[in-house]
């Protein structure tokens, strides 16, 4: 199985590299600085309004069953950002899926309001206040984000396994959060109250149960000490909790490599007690995610990630639950809501190619492993662009043994096609 994921995703690979042959420059340094952000995934155009529509057929091998399953999706996504007067802006952000099959105990049709809120900045520009649903995404990690405090329970819908995708598609939270801004840096405080109890499975309500559900509060600061390297700082507390603090790093190593940390330290239950609903003792441990990206001339960029979770199981722990395999499954289950690593370590390996043999074909992908079990994930996707349609082939396999992280998981095999209008 593990020559599975070597015979997918290595021709991908070599062909990527043939593409990237001229030496390095230079002007690789943009390249490399931009990987700090999400690699694009959609054609950006610059006005206020964006909508496209988004639909996709495909198989997925089952593990348990002897016929596969046939699977479609059609989404519907649309954003908006309009000035209401000086100084103030209003932002509407959405996105409605509708899955086939549906999850056990959920809605075939899923909305997700992802943000909505308002924004007011001074005359200045160097202070804002916004008000509403927003989505904070924090850390430049690319597989795993240990001061990405608020993504957890944002995830209605699972539509891809590509983390970047997942992190634009997730709810915001309700939150009042300030900023201070100066040329080198930023202050944001943000206050997030809680406004409901629990989730809810209806597909068309606001689910602030599973965002907003505690009081919840964060400071970050950020500070760019040069033009190669930037750092952010943060406290983070939430109702019934220590405080946890965390930090990042992004460096720039050279013209074509950037450097990535990302750390955070709190008291809490580890992720099984959590998972059991289990009356678990706090304790105070360390999240880490540290990677190296590099990028060639011929726009070919390779990341290589480590991963670190001081609550998740370790192997010999998360062995003693094969005996049973619905607590392996109700552990996966959590760390899947809160968006964590499920093993105590991992590794991941994300590529990108852009232009791979046309001017307009991109190519991704990607290799989670888990370092315990040695259980993988391996996703690929080809993706052409038009002026307003993309189409794209994507490949996902679980490789593992029956009780890994990986190899419990009942999809083998998931393929697809995938097309995409924009307005």
């Amino acid at each position: 199985m593990r020559f599975f994921s070597r015979s997918v995703l290595c021709p991908f690979l070599a062909v990527a590299l043939m593409q990237a042959v001229p030496a390095l420059s230079a002007d690789a340094e943009a390249d490399a600085l931009s990987l700090e952000s999400a690699p694009e995934a959609t054609p950006e155009r610059a006005r206020n309004t964006k909508l496209f529509i988004e639909g996709s057929i495909g198989n997925a091998s089952q593990r348990y069953l002897s016929q596969s399953q046939d699977i479609w999706r059609a989404s519907l996504d649309f954003s908006h950002s309009a000035r209401l007067g000086p100084g103030w802006r209003g932002v509407i952000s959405d996105r409605l899926d509708h899955i086939y099959p549906a999850d056990a105990g959920a809605d075939a049709t899923v909305n997700s309001l992802r943000e909505a809120y308002l924004s007011w900045q001074s005359d200045g520009g160097n202070t804002v206040v916004e008000l509403g649903r927003i989505n904070l995404r924090y850390g430049p990690g690319y597989g795993y984000n240990p001061t990405d405090f608020f993504r957890d329970g944002s995830l209605r819908t699972l539509t891809t396994a590509n983390p970047f995708a997942l992190r634009e598609n997730r709810l915001g939270t309700g939150m009042l959060r300030a900023q201070r801004l100066w040329s080198d840096g930023s202050l944001s405080v943000a206050y997030s109250p809680k406004l409901a109890d629990r989730p809810s499975s209806d597909g068309w309500s606001l689910d602030l149960g599973s965002t907003n559900n505690r009081d919840r509060a964060l400071v970050a600061l950020s500070t760019q000490f040069s033009q190669r390297v930037s750092t952010q700082l943060l406290a983070y507390k939430e109702q019934g909790m220590s405080p946890t603090l965390g930090a990042s790093l992004t460096a720039l190593l050279s013209d074509a490599a950037v450097a990535h940390l990302e750390w955070s330290r709190g008291s809490e239950p580890d992720l099984l007690s959590r998972a059991l609903v289990l009356p678990g003792v706090a304790a105070a441990r360390n999240r880490f995610a540290g990677g190296i990206t590099y990028t060639t001339l011929g726009k070919l960029s390779v990341t290589a990630e480590y991963q670190y979770n001081g609550f998740a199981l370790n192997q010999s722990d998360w062995a003693a639950l094969g005996i049973t395999s619905a607590t392996q499954v109700a552990y996966l289950l959590e760390a899947q809501r809160r968006q964590e690593l499920a093993p105590r370590q991992a590794y991941l390996v994300y590529v990108t190619q852009k232009s791979l043999g046309l001017k307009d074909l991109d190519l991704t992908a990607f290799l989670r492993v888990n370092a315990g079990d040695h259980s993988q994930l391996a996703w690929v996707e080809l993706r052409h662009h038009w002026p307003s349609f993309d189409l794209a082939f994507q490949l996902q396999q679980h490789i593992g043994s029956p009780t890994s992280e990986f190899g419990i998981l009942p999809d083998r095999r998931v393929v697809q096609v995938l097309g995409a209008y924009y307005f």
